[in-house]
């Protein structure tokens, strides 16, 4: 294997960028528990503006954000609905149950696309031997369904009838920027049906570490208080803050790239044992595998040609085009694709 393959694992596995390190290495610090890290303050508030919220909060990761919009607007014991293969409930460890104590009704949809009409029939009665409900959580662009972007309507009906309902609306953003990009839409249109939104760094963009959660003051207040009880709150982050200021500066745009890349593997698959699944509308690629051929074998396949990805459930794999996979890359990975023989 050559000593750097190409890497279509995840969009996480980036390094930062020689601009990026030099932004990181000339940073302005402070001390962000107490609140006067100056990069981390212009980075929360670049933030908040970009989605049209009051307020930001700057965590260690996207796991930490959703959890703590769920802590911040539930109580134990609250019914909270989510789409079955969403991140929130399949890939935090358990984190709603354990931090907030919550219990999650889950709804398969075919496409990703949690919509209102199949919302409605779960909420639990307002009958004391109920779990009540309180939020309903949406994931755009949704990861399990191979980076597919919520059609904008749906999440305008969502946020309408939940807030009719007086329930709450947490949209996991991990990857909204992707939707940003594919569809035109302003990053605040996108977020506005949401009560809090938790946008992701370390993925689509490029940083080594971050998100961030946006939200009312209130949430964010309170959502603050969490943080620093889990261990999150950190000190001259600002060297951090600065890599996803640079982000939003040069990496936010340049994602139609990966748009385009992971088109060109999609319409260049030609191999009988090999199907894509979903529809390819951002950066994510998701391979079905035919029986008899295996998923272990197309990847074992992949590897000895120095391309990286990964299982994505039982016969397929994922390959995500990401900020340091070139076209050459992509013509390789393709190439690769099509001589896999089963």
């Amino acid at each position: 294997m050559t000593e750097i393959p190409i890497d279509l694992r995840s969009d996480t596995v980036t390094r930062p960028t020689a601009g990026m390190r030099e932004a990181m290495a000339s940073a302005e610090v402070g001390d962000d528990v107490f609140g006067d890290d100056p990069t981390v303050l212009h980075l929360q508030e670049r933030v908040a503006d970009l989605l049209g919220k009051e307020a930001a909060l700057f965590v260690p990761s996207g796991t930490m954000g959703n959890q703590l919009a769920l802590r911040a607007q539930t109580r134990p014991g609250d019914q909270v609905v989510c789409e079955a293969a969403a991140h929130v409930f399949n890939h935090e460890g358990g984190a709603p149950a354990a931090l907030s104590g919550v219990m999650i009704s889950c709804i398969a949809t075919d496409d990703g696309v949690l919509r209102w009409d199949l919302i409605e029939p779960v909420l639990n009665p307002d009958d004391v031997h109920f779990a009540p409900p309180s939020l309903v959580c949406l994931e755009n662009t949704h990861n399990l369904a191979g980076g597919r972007v919520v059609p904008q309507a749906e999440v305008v009906a969502v946020g309408r009838e939940a807030h009719d309902r007086g329930l709450r609306v947490h949209l996991d953003g991990a990857r909204l920027w992707h939707a940003h990009v594919a569809t035109g839409l302003p990053l605040a249109e996108l977020a506005a049906p949401a009560d809090t939104v938790c946008v992701c760094f370390s993925k689509a963009l490029g940083a080594p570490v971050g998100s961030v959660l946006a939200g009312d003051r209130g949430t964010i207040v309170r959502a603050h208080r969490v943080r620093k009880q889990l261990g999150g709150g950190m000190r001259q982050v600002g060297v951090l803050a600065a890599a996803c200021l640079y982000a939003l500066d040069f990496h936010l745009e340049r994602l139609a790239e990966d748009h385009q890349h992971a088109r060109q593997v999609a319409d260049g698959l030609a191999n009988e044992h090999l199907s894509v699944e979903h529809p390819v509308e951002t950066n994510i690629v998701v391979v079905t595998v035919r029986p008899p051929a295996t998923a272990e074998n197309l990847l074992m396949h992949l590897a000895e040609r120095d391309i990286l990805a990964v299982g994505f459930g039982p016969g397929r794999v994922r390959l995500v085009p990401n900020l340091q996979v070139t076209t050459a890359d992509v013509v390789k990975a393709g190439q690769a694709l099509n001589s896999f023989g089963g």
